[in-house]
């Protein structure tokens, strides 16, 4: 089973998150802000990340610049209600963008493609780190 780590500090986004995740058959995991998300890639890492940008304590290009420095192949969305980070997005490490929508077809469909293509790539003796 694949962990996902949703990093969130909306409660009623993070729980939407876990629930339908957790119904495609993902192991999900969460964290509220920035910093939890950096203590709980060390504790479990996880499969693929699906970060929020605006949150307290630490945003979360901050927190995934700080993860990907040690953990560089765990697949990471940038999930935002704000669109006007878009333009901003091909300068980040990040591996897809996506804008908050109360429908989650579209995360779940990128969730399951970067996935698919990391084991892939790992298949083919691709790095994990």
């Amino acid at each position: 089973m694949k962990t996902i780590l949703v990093v969130e500090d909306n409660q009623n986004q993070l729980l939407l998150y876990e629930q339908e995740l957790q119904n495609e058959g993902y192991n999900v995991i969460t964290a509220r802000d920035g910093i939890d998300g950096i203590n709980m890639v060390n504790d479990y890492i996880p499969d693929l990340i699906v970060m929020d940008i605006v949150m307290p304590k630490m945003d979360g290009l901050e927190s995934m610049g700080k993860i990907l420095s040690n953990h560089k192949k765990i697949p990471v969305i940038i999930n935002t209600a704000y669109s006007c980070y878009k333009a901003s997005f091909f300068s980040w490490p990040a591996d897809a963008y996506i804008t908050k929508s109360s429908d989650l077809k579209e995360l779940k469909n990128k969730i399951k493609e970067l996935l698919e293509t990391r084991e892939i790539l790992n298949g083919m003796g691709y790095s994990e780190q």
